[in-house]
């Protein structure tokens, strides 16, 4: 989604300064492809998006970010000191990118998740997902963060004005090897630039902390913290029943969130869904775990519950306006592109009318 322009002060050029004279903001030049072969370019990269992972744990983040967009802002105030409400709007930036090369051809890369979070200060995120540390996360970090700089830079007569997003790393797995903090260093002729990327180690935290801090989106990937004992628990049936019962925990204080409206309907389902679906990947040599721990998950498809949500929202919705029915599916855990498709609507108009509305976003 197009980030929105922030209006900047810039200084003014050297010189004597014209009467009444504006500095003249330029567009970044974009890359030299052009006609059909920069459309083929960006519609293969955009098949390359939709087939972003193999991993579902991968696809579960991807997938709560933007349906249940909401559930990341406590997970930002851990990862880096935010105080964010949950009431906050998110706008999620373009997913590839353009590198350019020295030959005058270049690469599409696909970003993780980048997004601006719109309140009194609006600052723009990089997340990574990251099963364990490799050697190219802080170069794919770097890559990244630059060319979301330079997608919404401004360009001046004598200057050009970027800013680095926030950037981060959830690992799923982590050990004593991995950072705490990482870094990247850019030497400049003005001197050394460094800028720290955050980490949040998943295996760190308790259900009971994660539930504490409302770190809800961690749920699906709390399998991780019983990953290395998945065999013991899969012959020894004491052991099992201890996951069972963890579990079944689990399940029933969502079920209480739900119940006092601190969750919706559809943010609970899908926060099941994703669970069952990265359980199937992590457990899927162990058949005792994974049928054991999906007794209180429910048998259905991916998506099927909350599909069904989505699909009565919109039956209710038939009878009323455009932007009550927005707003309606908004509060059920839609993202703006989504509900911009299904009112045939444009998400500027979507946007609008969530920020005049006094319901508050979920």
């Amino acid at each position: 989604m197009k980030e929105p322009e922030l209006p900047r002060q810039t200084k003014p050029t050297a010189g004597k300064p014209k009467k009444n004279a504006q500095t003249k903001k330029q567009k970044i030049p974009q890359s030299s492809d052009s006609g059909k072969q920069s459309e083929q370019r960006r519609k293969k990269a955009s098949g390359k998006a939709q087939q972003r992972s193999a991993h579902p744990y991968d696809d579960a983040f991807h997938t709560l970010l933007k349906t249940c967009s909401p559930l990341i802002l406590p997970v930002l105030n851990e990862m880096f000191g935010e105080h964010y409400t949950g009431k906050e709007r998110i706008d999620f930036h373009s997913e590839q990118h353009r590198l350019n090369k020295q030959d005058g051809n270049g690469e599409w890369r696909i970003t993780d998740s980048t997004f601006t979070v719109i309140d009194a200060m609006p600052k723009h995120y990089l997340l990574e997902v990251q099963s364990t540390a490799d050697n190219s996360m802080l170069v794919r970090i770097f890559e990244y963060s630059t060319q979301e700089a330079l997608a919404a830079a401004e360009l001046t007569k004598d200057a050009l004005h970027v800013t680095i997003p926030q950037s981060g790393v959830l690992f799923l797995r982590s050990n004593s090897n991995t950072p705490d903090r990482m870094q990247i260093r850019i030497d400049t002729p003005g001197g050394a630039v460094t800028f720290d990327v955050q980490v949040l180690k998943t295996k760190e935290y308790t259900i009971d902390e994660i539930f504490e801090k409302n770190l809800l989106m961690l749920i699906p990937f709390y399998i991780f913290s019983h990953e290395k004992n998945l065999q013991e628990y899969n012959t020894n049936d004491e052991k099992l029943r201890e996951l069972k019962t963890e579990y079944h925990d689990i399940i029933d204080r969502l079920k209480v969130l739900k119940e006092h409206n601190q969750l919706t309907e559809y943010q609970y389902h899908m926060l099941i869904d994703m669970s069952r679906n990265v359980l199937d990947y992590i457990a899927k040599k162990y058949d005792k775990v994974r049928k054991g721990v999906r007794e209180f998950m429910g048998g259905r498809i991916i998506e099927t519950e909350a599909t069904r949500i989505y699909r009565e929202g919109e039956r209710k919705g038939e009878n009323l306006k455009s932007e009550q029915t927005a707003i309606r599916l908004y509060n059920m855990g839609d993202g703006y592109e989504k509900i911009a498709i299904a009112l045939d609507v444009d998400i500027q108009q979507i946007q609008k009318w969530i920020r005049n509305s006094s319901t508050p976003a979920v």
